[in-house]
Order: C-alpha cells, then sequence, then structure tokens
C-alpha cells in the first residue's frame, strides 16, 4: 500500500524565492526598449516596462518575450493571465531562450500536462534548476511520469535541498522513512555528478546561446514576488520483492545405444600394433552411424 506524502500540486504561495516566475529579467543591449523595460521594472514601474517590451515581442525578440511572460505570470503592469504568459514563455522558448523554457515546462507540470511537461522538466534538471530536480526527484520516487529509481530521487531532491527549496527539505526528510541507507549513500555519489553535469551543461547551452542571441543582463533589483515550484504528491512505493530464482529442470539422462547384434562385421583396418588399432577407433566410434557398434580385435 503507497503512502502519500503531504504534497498539493496546486498548493501555490509566496513563500520562496525559487519560482516558476523566475527572478532574472533579459535585456540585450542592442534593443535600448528591452532594456529600458529593464530599467523601469527595476524602480518599479512596471506600466512602463511592459509598454517597452510589446514592441520587440512583436517581432520575436525572445528577451522581451520572456520580461512580457514574467509580468503576465505576477501580475504586474497588467492583469495577471496564466494562459497569456504560458503562451508568451512558450513563443520565447522557440527561439532558444532557456529559462523560458524551464518555466514552460514547470507550468505544464502544475497544470496537468505532465507527460509534455517531462521533456523540458529533465532538460531544466539537467541544468540544475532546483524546481525541476525537485518535481523530477518525485517524479522517479513515485514512478510518476519517470522510471522508479528511488537513488536518483533521493539525488536530485539533495541538490533541491541544497539549493534552498522549501519542499524539498520536506519531502527529503520523508524520502529518509522509506529509502534505505545504502541508497542514500549512492544518492550522496549521484548527486556530485548530477551537479558536476549540470555546471557542463549550463555552460554549453549558455555558450550556444550566445552565437543567436544577445548575452543577458539581469536586473538584480526590485524584483518581483515569486511562486514556488508545483507541489506534488510523493508516495512511498511498498518494496519489491526479489522474484525466487525458476528452479533447474532435473536433468535427463542421456539415451544409451543397445549394442547391435548380427553377424556382419566391418574391417577398419590391418595394423602390425594393437595401440595403432585403438587409436583408430576412438577417432571413428564418435560417428553417429557407429552408434551401438563394438570393437572387435582380430590376431
Amino acid at each position: 500500500m503507497k503512502s502519500k506524502f503531504a504534497h498539493s500540486i496546486t498548493g501555490i504561495s509566496a513563500r520562496t524565492g525559487l519560482s516558476i516566475a523566475a527572478l532574472a529579467l533579459f535585456a540585450g543591449p542592442a534593443l535600448a526598449d528591452v532594456k529600458a523595460g529593464v530599467d523601469a521594472w527595476t524602480a518599479g514601474d512596471f506600466t512602463r516596462a511592459v509598454a517597452e517590451w510589446q514592441g520587440p515581442a512583436a517581432v520575436g525578440d525572445a528577451d522581451a518575450l520572456f520580461n512580457l511572460a514574467q509580468a503576465y505570470r505576477l501580475g504586474r503592469g497588467v492583469e495577471a493571465d496564466n494562459a497569456r504568459a504560458r503562451q508568451l514563455y512558450e513563443e520565447a522558448a522557440r527561439l532558444g531562450h532557456i529559462k523560458a523554457a524551464d518555466n514552460y515546462g514547470l507550468m505544464l507540470f502544475q497544470e496537468g500536462e505532465q507527460e509534455k511537461a517531462m521533456p523540458m522538466i529533465r532538460a531544466a534538471s539537467d541544468r540544475g534548476d532546483p524546481r525541476a530536480q525537485y518535481v523530477l526527484g518525485l517524479s522517479h520516487f513515485n514512478a510518476d511520469y519517470a522510471p522508479l529509481d528511488w537513488v536518483r530521487a533521493y539525488a536530485l531532491m539533495t541538490l533541491a535541498n541544497s539549493a534552498g527549496l522549501p519542499q524539498a527539505r520536506d519531502a527529503l526528510a520523508q524520502m529518509d522513512q522509506y529509502v534505505p541507507a545504502a541508497q542514500r549513500s549512492q544518492a550522496q555519489s549521484l548527486a556530485r555528478d548530477l551537479e558536476a553535469g549540470a555546471r557542463t551543461q549550463r555552460a554549453a547551452e549558455l555558450a550556444a546561446a550566445e552565437l543567436t542571441m544577445r548575452p543577458p543582463v539581469i536586473a538584480a533589483a526590485n524584483q518581483p514576488a515569486a511562486q514556488p515550484a508545483p507541489r506534488t504528491t510523493l508516495a512511498a512505493a511498498a518494496p519489491v520483492a526479489a522474484a525466487a530464482p525458476a528452479p533447474k529442470p532435473a536433468a535427463r539422462p542421456q539415451p544409451v545405444a543397445a549394442p547391435k547384434q548380427g553377424t556382419w562385421r566391418i574391417q577398419l583396418g590391418a595394423f602390425g600394433v594393437a595401440a595403432n588399432a585403438d587409436r583408430m577407433w576412438n577417432q571413428l566410434s564418435s560417428n553417429a552411424a557407429l552408434a551401438g557398434t563394438k570393437k572387435t580385435l582380430l590376431p
């Protein structure tokens, strides 16, 4: 029987700084309107910020699309509109905006489209996004939308907890009740490998993005309040007993040919040394045509 963790998929609040609506805003230095919008947002003038981003977004600027999605997600400068935010995240993600892809995947998962979300959740987790690591960790623990893997689940939750995600701390404490000590030890080693891989992945993707997109400038001050990663239900799967090995079939004796009887004889050779006759017989006796016959030595 499964025991459910106390996490609700719809339990969204403003308790943590790690959220679907991430803190960063982006502005390519070559587009003055996008940069002006970030400056306005930083100063608290959200309406002006949105107005500055509308034009670049209309012509497909990924940074502007992402920033508008943030505004619609949080209801700053515009009425909160999750559907519009989702659309903008998707458009920016299609243009190669990494943070937009991360947020889009988390929104899909939160809104019940888990199967569609999982490729983006995995990619975000591979880049070290703690929200995605939390969701993917739960999925591996429960075998929901990901294969059952308690070692990987514990490793991912350890990384999310190390990043300061509060719900990861709670989930990790409950995992301790189910995951054996040996698997927890394996998970610590795996977590180090995953963290190193995430650094490499981020560096590679950012380097690739620089070839097609302007380097981002992050607005650090007066950032909007954030929302936590989606909370999902964590169930402890019942331990699976190892299957008993199937009994080996009893050995069946090979049939032994009865000696053939009759008056016919076949001469295989004439040898001056009896040992040579024996050697010839040993070579020929394995032939199926001679099964059941016996050797006869005549002086």
